[in-house]
C-alpha cells in the first residue's frame, strides 16, 4: 500500500507541474519558476509521504552532500551527452547554423528541472527501492530500467529502439548511480544534465518529444543508429554505449561498497547455511 502512495503523491505533483509549464510557453522565465518550484514541492512531498508511510528518516534525501552530488552528476549528465554529440558531429549528422534562442534555453532549465526531479522520485526513489527491499538488486534494476524505457512508448516520435535504449542508457545507469550510493541525488543531477545538454543546449529532440530551441540552431540527420533520427540522439547506438558503460562503473562501485541487495530467497538461505554447525 506504501507503493501506491508514494507513486499517486509524487505522481500529483508531476502531472501539475508539467501543463503549468506547458502552457507558459513562450515566457521562459515564468517556465523557469514554475519547474523550479515543481521540483522543490515534489522533494518536500516524497520526504513527507515516505516518513509517513516507513516511519523512517529519509536518508536517499538527505540534506548533506545534496548539492555537491546534484553539481557533479550534472556536469557527469552534460559530459556524456556532450561526448554523443561530439561523436555524432565528428560523422557529419549534427551540424550548428548559429545561436538560437537564450529565452527558450532557460524556459527548458526550469522544465527539465521539474521532469529530472520527479522522475527519479517516481522510478528509482520509489519503484526500485522498494522492489530492490522484496526482491533484490539485479532484479529491481532490470524491471525498473525496462518499465522506465517503455514508458516513453507515449512519446510523439517514440519508437521501440528509443524506449529500449532508454532503457539501457538511463534506466539501467541511474538506476546504478542510486545503487552505488544510496542517494537520490546523483542520478537526479545526472538526469538534469542530460536532459538540459539535449535540449537548452544542443537544441535536439529529447526522447521523442519536441522541444523548443535551445541555446544553439542546430540539426541532426543520417541514419538512425547514429543519429538516433526522430528520437533523438538518446537513440543513437553512441547514447546507449556511453550509458552502459557508466552503468558498470556505478555497479563496480556499490559491489565494492557492499550495496547490492540478494534475491531475499538467496540471502534467507545463506543465513541459514551460516548458522549451521561445522
Amino acid at each position: 500500500m506504501k507503493l501506491v502512495w508514494q507513486l499517486l503523491a509524487v505522481g500529483v505533483v508531476a502531472f501539475a507541474g508539467s501543463p503549468a509549464a506547458i502552457a507558459l510557453e513562450g515566457r521562459p522565465w515564468m517556465v523557469l519558476i514554475v519547474g523550479l518550484a515543481t521540483s522543490v514541492v515534489a522533494v518536500l512531498v516524497y520526504r513527507w509521504v515516505v516518513g509517513r508511510t516507513e516511519r523512517r528518516p529519509v536518508v536517499e534525501l538527505a540534506g548533506a552532500g545534496a548539492v555537491g552530488a546534484v553539481g557533479l552528476g550534472t556536469v557527469l549528465g552534460v559530459a556524456m551527452f556532450g561526448a554523443v554529440i561530439a561523436n555524432i558531429a565528428f560523422l557529419g549528422h549534427y551540424t550548428v547554423d548559429g545561436l538560437g534562442s537564450p529565452g527558450g534555453a532557460i524556459g527548458l532549465l526550469g522544465f527539465m528541472a521539474a521532469a529530472a526531479v520527479t522522475e527519479e522520485l517516481l522510478f528509482r526513489g520509489v519503484l526500485l527501492r522498494i522492489v530492490e527491499s522484496r526482491f533484490g538488486t539485479w532484479m529491481a534494476l532490470a524491471s525498473t530500467s525496462l518499465v522506465f524505457g517503455l514508458s516513453h512508448l507515449v512519446n510523439p516520435n517514440a519508437t521501440l529502439w528509443g524506449a529500449i535504449a532508454i532503457a539501457i542508457e538511463a534506466g539501467g545507469m541511474l538506476g546504478a548511480a542510486y545503487i552505488a550510493t544510496r542517494s537520490l541525488w546523483l542520478p537526479i543531477g545526472l538526469h538534469f544534465g542530460w536532459n538540459i545538454a539535449a535540449s537548452a543546449i544542443f537544441s535536439t529532440e529529447v526522447s521523442g518529444n519536441g522541444t523548443p530551441q535551445g541555446l544553439l540552431d542546430a540539426a541532426t540527420s543520417g541514419p538512425t543508429a547514429i543519429s538516433g533520427g526522430a528520437f533523438g540522439p538518446e537513440g543513437s547506438v553512441y547514447a546507449v554505449g556511453f550509458g552502459t558503460i557508466l552503468m558498470i562503473v556505478f555497479l563496480w562501485i556499490a559491489k565494492r561498497r557492499g550495496r547490492i541487495v540478494p534475491l531475499r530467497r538467496r540471502a534467507a538461505r545463506a543465513d541459514a547455511a551460516a548458522t549451521l554447525p561445522r
